[in-house]
């Protein structure tokens, strides 16, 4: 593990941009961070830093979105149901896997949803209310168990056509909810110790100058190419996680676990390729 001097200022700068990427798309704060943060970092060790910041990250956001509540909050309702059986469940798993384990699960989990959702398919459903309840069972889960749940939500709320500001208050609410409870259920099973609450000092001031700076730089940038540019970070990212996680759990040797990288660049920029010209087509 690199010194310590060195992961915070590595956590303090993915934490810095991420927070640039909350403020000016609304959510990515955690989608951003923890797959940079679990190169240096426990996932026992690294979410309970993240969740205290989510939770208030969150009911900012939705507070500036609360006029959109109303539309929104009869939709998402199932979803907030089935979140607590699944936070549950996650965190246990959280506190009884193998670190190592941990990561490959969520890079495993994470890495095919930014795909997906860098792909732009929709195919919207029809039981929406009966959907909501296992979806937010699984979310619940993958969230407490890696602090991140914007690549299914985005993939979700996009699918069943919710306009920009329906899009983020539905998206706070459920992120105020699953990041509350979380942060209940990890000081419930003891995951507050005092290496999670040191990491703070490095996440608190990123986040407070990085909002506000995203906030107003997405006013002067075209805000689809930007979403689109950060999921390809993320993409890039998750995929070298992911080889690494294969080195150090000894599921394959080190020149060929980065194929999995290489794919996942491949596959980004076949994707990026589709976005730009989708992007052109109607200006030709």
């Amino acid at each position: 593990m690199p010194a310590l001097d060195t992961t915070t200022i590595v956590l303090a700068g993915i934490t810095l941009f991420a927070a640039f990427v909350n403020g000016a798309l609304g959510y990515g704060f955690s989608s951003l961070t923890v797959p940079v943060a679990l190169v240096f970092y426990a996932g026992r060790i690294l979410n309970p830093a993240v969740v205290v910041v989510e939770v208030f990250i969150n009911c900012y956001v939705l507070f500036i979105n609360r006029d959109s509540v109303a539309a929104v909050w009869r939709r998402v309702l199932p979803i907030l149901i089935g979140l607590l059986p699944g936070i549950a469940v996650g965190a246990y798993l959280l506190a009884v896997l193998d670190p190592d384990w941990a990561k490959f699960l969520t890079y495993t989990v994470i890495l095919p949803l930014i795909l997906v959702q860098a792909a732009g398919r929709r195919r919207p459903i029809r039981s929406e209310r009966l959907f909501g309840l296992p979806f937010g069972m699984g979310l619940g889960v993958l969230y407490s168990v890696t602090t991140i749940s914007g690549p299914p939500l985005a993939i979700l709320f996009n699918n069943q056509g919710l306009v920009k500001n329906e899009f983020r208050a539905g998206l706070a609410l459920i992120r105020v909810a699953e990041s509350s409870l979380t942060a209940i259920v990890y000081f419930y099973l003891g995951l507050f110790v005092a290496e999670s609450t040191s990491l703070l000092v490095a996440i608190v001031p990123s986040v407070l100058i990085g909002i506000p700076l995203g906030a107003y730089a997405i006013r002067h940038l075209d805000a689809e190419t930007f979403r689109r540019i950060c999921m390809s970070f993320d993409a890039w990212v998750v995929g070298f996680g992911l080889s690494r996680v294969l080195v150090d759990l000894k599921l394959m040797p080190s020149p060929w676990a980065y194929s999995v990288m290489a794919m996942t660049i491949l596959i980004d920029i076949y994707l990026l390729f589709i976005f730009f010209r989708r992007r052109r087509a109607p200006s030709l």
